[in-house]
């Protein structure tokens, strides 16, 4: 599938017009320690086949614009697996980030059929695609290949259409209402995370 990938230097531009209320993120970083590892790139999507990836300005992660929309309470944000985005995302650019989906939890909720929620596995099973995952992890620190643009689009390209079919699943098997409590946690999951509290609390 071709999409429309374009690079941005420390933040959005100012005429941004995504022209969408639910837009797909993701962040790349050194590494899941978020206190040593840096946010290199915040991508985004509208779902429309493009791919806005925002290389951050590491010494002043001043990025007005997209500040503005991950703290939009109105600007629905699709993420998979974003407790590790949040947690970077809150640390790095000081900003919370409202209005959450989550495939991964979806996921896990709607496919008890499967023991894997990789994005890679949720998108053959309902894009039909085989992404290559090669470059999950190389350097995003520096200077940014084609090959590594093209792995940080597939990241968010394909997120909506794989949140409305878990959706989908979730109605289906009555999970709906759980799926949302999990998300109203995961706010909380990321402060946990952040206070270095990485085990389950809920464990004995």
């Amino acid at each position: 599938m071709n999409f429309e990938i374009k690079l941005h230097k420390a933040d959005l531009p100012d005429d941004l017009d995504l022209g969408n209320d639910v837009i797909a993120v993701d962040g790349e970083f050194m590494g899941l320690n978020v206190g040593r590892d840096p946010l290199c790139l915040i991508q985004v999507s509208s779902g429309n086949n493009d791919a806005h990836i925002v290389q951050l300005d590491r010494e002043s992660y001043h990025a007005p614009n997209l500040i503005k929309i991950l703290n939009d309470e109105k600007i629905t944000k699709i993420f998979h697996y974003g407790r590790a985005d949040i947690a970077h995302i809150k640390y790095y650019l000081k900003t919370d980030t409202k209005n959450i989906l989550d495939t991964k939890i979806a996921s896990k909720l709607a496919r008890s059929y499967s023991d894997n929620h990789s994005l890679k596995t949720l998108i053959k099973e309902f894009i039909n695609i085989d992404i290559n995952k090669q470059f999950q992890n190389s350097d995003f620190g520096g200077e940014l290949t084609t090959a590594q643009l093209k792995y940080c689009a597939n990241d968010v390209v394909y997120l909506h259409k794989i949140h409305n079919e878990l959706n989908k699943i979730l109605i289906r098997e009555k999970r709906l209402n759980l799926y949302k409590d999990c998300l109203k946690f995961l706010k909380t999951r990321v402060e946990l995370d952040l206070a270095l509290f990485k085990d389950d609390i809920w464990s004995h």
